[in-house]
């Protein structure tokens, strides 16, 4: 079976496409346990998160895995094709690497993926879907991530998400401290913008979530308040800021609720922030003249400043990427051998047993000792080359020529012998 990855992420696809083909984090496990079940694909590992969907495996044909995915998602594989990028062996390795070391995310160099990718695997490995090939791909791809981060300056100066967040709230508003902020949700990325914005002193901030527990614990670490996510629609109009990133499958924040605040506000406008992935905010919010949304995609240009000032490291990383790529490539390659390899010597154990018992016998016998070994030796060597010689004779003429050398090579013939 080959190493095999098809995906997208958001240079290939939109978040209106990207958000169909989303796995929620519970899904992950199950999804792999099926996808391990179907004929002609050995090992899996599904890696979802805002930006990308990609799907790694070892198969025998790429199109079981693009059936596969369609399906899951209840579309159609044409609605998808042309947003998926399909990467076999060596491609694939080289992907992979450069997701972890953060060369193919938005904000370059971010470390978020990194933990990710971790996360991703562990479901893999708990559902059964990693075998030697992919442990061994991902376990390179976080030595190639460490070796990448310790060896250049590919995370200086970058702009994450979190703080290109705080930058454009900062060209709409005079002053943030003068406003109420909230954050719904309370994973990794909301922590994270509650940290910027935390830093610009805002009048009030706010966390909304479903588990009120997990909410009071963010709000406590950012000198904030709480409130459970039922009360959103009755809080929204307080807040001139709003930052959200739940794993809800459907939209938590709708035309409605939004209009009502804005009127409530007597459209003051409000600031949306969306950074999940599928969305939190109906699209259609963003078109009502009050209201400032953008999504991941839309802090892209923010994000991708400094990218100039880091080409340098850019080289220097994808350096280590393309050797250690050649490093994995070539332990795949020497696993692939291994079966080769114990059949052969299990082979020439069996002929020599046979010969030595044969010979142990004579020996029993009260034969010449020099005439057993002569006869043992003559015999080993006739059964050993039986096999070349035969296909050498064998061969078409299409394929003795290669034949020949290949012989050659292997058993070091020169042409004066």
């Amino acid at each position: 079976m080959a190493l095999f990855t098809l995906g997208l992420n958001y240079e290939t696809a939109p978040i209106s496409v990207r958000e169909k083909l989303a796995f929620a984090q519970h899904e992950l496990g199950t999804a792999v346990a099926e996808l391990v079940t179907i004929h002609g694909i050995g090992e899996a590992a599904i890696v979802s998160t805002c930006n990308r969907t990609e799907l790694y495996a070892t198969v025998k044909d790429e199109t079981s895995l693009l059936s596969w995915l369609a399906k899951s998602r209840q579309l159609q594989p044409e609605e998808i094709t042309p947003y998926l990028y399909r990467l076999p062996d060596r491609d694939a390795a080289r992907h992979v690497f450069r997701v972890a070391a953060g060369l193919d995310s938005m904000v370059l160099g971010e470390t978020q993926i990194l933990g990710q990718l971790k996360d991703a695997v562990r479901e893999a490995q708990d559902a059964g879907g990693l075998g030697p090939s992919l442990n061994g791909l991902f376990q390179k791809a976080f030595s190639v991530a460490k070796e990448v981060r310790s060896q250049t300056a590919i995370g200086a100066n970058s702009v994450s998400l979190a703080a290109a967040a705080v930058k454009l709230a900062e060209r709409l508003f005079p002053d943030i401290a003068d406003l109420n902020v909230l954050f719904i949700g309370a994973g990794e990325m909301i922590e994270l913008c509650a940290t910027h914005f935390a830093g610009r002193k805002p009048r009030r901030m706010t966390v909304a979530n479903r588990t009120l527990e997990r909410g009071q614990a963010l709000a406590a670490q950012i000198g904030g308040d709480t409130f459970a996510l039922s009360e959103l629609p009755n809080r929204l109009a307080q807040y001139d800021i709003v930052v959200t990133s739940t794993a809800s499958q459907l939209p938590i924040i709708g035309l409605g609720a939004v209009e009502r605040a804005i009127k409530a506000r007597k459209h003051r406008p409000i600031f949306m922030v969306d950074l999940a992935v599928p969305r939190d905010v109906e699209p259609e919010v963003g078109a009502l003249p009050d209201v400032y949304l953008y999504t991941v995609d839309d802090l892209a240009e923010v994000v991708r400043q400094g990218r100039a000032e880091r080409q340098q490291a850019v080289e220097e990383a994808d350096a280590i990427i393309e050797r250690c790529t050649d490093e994995f490539m070539q332990w795949l390659g020497n696993r692939a051998l291994v079966p080769t390899i114990r059949a052969l010597k299990d082979q020439a154990e069996r002929l020599r047993r046979h010969e030595l018992e044969r010979a142990n016998k004579l020996l029993a016998k009260g034969e010449d000792p020099a005439a057993v070994l002569e006869s043992l030796s003559l015999s080993l060597s006739n059964k050993l080359l039986h096999a070349p010689l035969a296909a050498l004779n064998q061969a078409n003429s299409g394929h003795h020529a290669n034949l020949i050398d290949t012989v050659r090579h292997l058993y070091h013939l020169h042409d004066e012998e």
